[in-house]
């Protein structure tokens, strides 16, 4: 098979798809590889080493969508590379489609099949494909609410970790996943009062034993989370529908009752966001205030540290990357129902139930999918 990774547009995206070890695999595989050029520089990863992995540079992008047929990428396509998308072709890539309706529209004309490392599950009932930006995210929200913390950058003025005699930070991760369980590791280790909330009482109790008291667990509901964000200086949200649009767990009316300069950190912004004020920003301007409370919210954290996330991200991908480009993706999908969970659109269908109720679409079950 033919395999295209090109170079990552949307802003301040450093990561690739694919790095010249992921090359190497699939050359060994039999499979052919185009790079566009400069495609791995951000993450630390020279044309020259592509090629000596066994895999073609090209100029331009448009020349790795017309010619690939699977794409291979980190970020859901912008609205210029939907454009170059076809029929037939096999996107694979972070999508995100359930807060995205235009993306959704573009992809269901365009013909692709596209399958979406988000929704790629195990036999474990996780995600394989995003746990590792889960961890990268989890690990950055600490450092990134202490940094906007600083009165510089609009925050309280408080040190997270505290120095003797003057009490620390008090951070509230909501959420005791993948993100929340490492966004707690860091805070904690920095030296804040940590709380994390969570609707599972299992989930609270493995945090319990895992971090030996070092931290609180609440059970999560509103009552308690209004209670407990009144008292924060920084709330990370990490909570996670797969495939589906996050929830509002903190109201712009709670804001009000948050210390002023309190920062809130959404990791969740790629399905939405969980606080009613989010939106979307980049690593170039990554905080806005409303009503006195800073938001830090960009939508491609793990962006920060290209090098990492992406060696971390195709560690994961690329069993599947493998299995699509030696079976195909019918043959792979069919083979691996933890696959099959991935695919979001086919051949002008949408295909996945969490999508379809966030947008109000029809769906088409991947198993009929497949038979088209």
């Amino acid at each position: 098979m033919l395999i295209g990774c090109p170079k990552e547009i949307k802003p301040q995206e450093f990561r690739v798809g694919m790095t010249p070890d992921t090359v190497r695999e699939a050359v060994h595989h039999g499979h052919s590889v185009l790079v566009e050029t400069g495609a791995g520089e951000g993450a630390g990863f020279a044309d020259a080493d592509y090629v000596d992995a066994g895999g073609e540079i090209v100029a331009t992008a448009e020349e790795v969508f017309e010619r690939a047929e699977l794409i291979v990428k980190v970020k859901e396509p912008q609205p210029v590379e939907r454009k170059r998308l076809r029929a037939g072709q096999v996107l694979f890539t972070y999508l995100h489609l359930a807060p995205d309706p235009e993306q959704t529209r573009d992809l269901i004309a365009s013909g692709v099949t596209a399958i979406a490392y988000e929704t790629v599950t195990d036999a474990q009932g996780g995600l394989p494909l995003l746990a590792p930006m889960s961890e990268v995210a989890g690990k950055l929200a600490p450092q990134m609410g202490a940094w906007a913390l600083e009165k510089v950058n609009g925050g309280r003025g408080v040190l997270l970790g505290g120095v003797p005699g003057v009490a620390p930070a008090r951070v509230v991760v909501i959420g005791g996943g993948v993100v929340g369980t490492n966004a707690a590791r860091v805070a904690a280790g920095m030296g804040a009062e940590v709380t994390v909330l969570d609707r599972s009482i299992p989930r609270l109790r493995h945090l319990d034993e895992a971090f030996g008291g070092r931290l609180r667990t609440r059970h999560s509901n509103r009552a308690v989370t209004a209670e407990l964000v009144q008292t924060a200086d920084l709330v990370i949200g990490a909570v996670l529908i797969p495939g589906a649009a996050a929830p509002k767990l903190v109201s712009r009316a709670q804001l009000a009752d948050m210390k002023p300069g309190a920062v809130l950190v959404d990791v969740a912004i790629d399905q939405g966001g969980c606080f009613e004020t989010s939106r979307p920003t980049t690593h170039a301007d990554p905080i806005f205030v409303v009503d006195g409370i800073v938001h830090y919210c960009v939508a491609n954290m793990p962006g920060a540290v290209p090098r990492t996330s992406t060696i971390a991200l195709t560690n994961a991908t690329l069993p599947f990357i493998l299995a699509i480009a030696d079976k195909g993706w019918r043959k792979a999908c069919e083979d691996d129902p933890h696959l099959l969970d991935g695919l979001n659109v086919h051949a002008g269908h949408l295909t996945n139930y969490e999508v379809g109720k966030a947008q109000g679409l029809d769906v088409l079950s991947p198993q009929l999918a497949l038979k088209k």
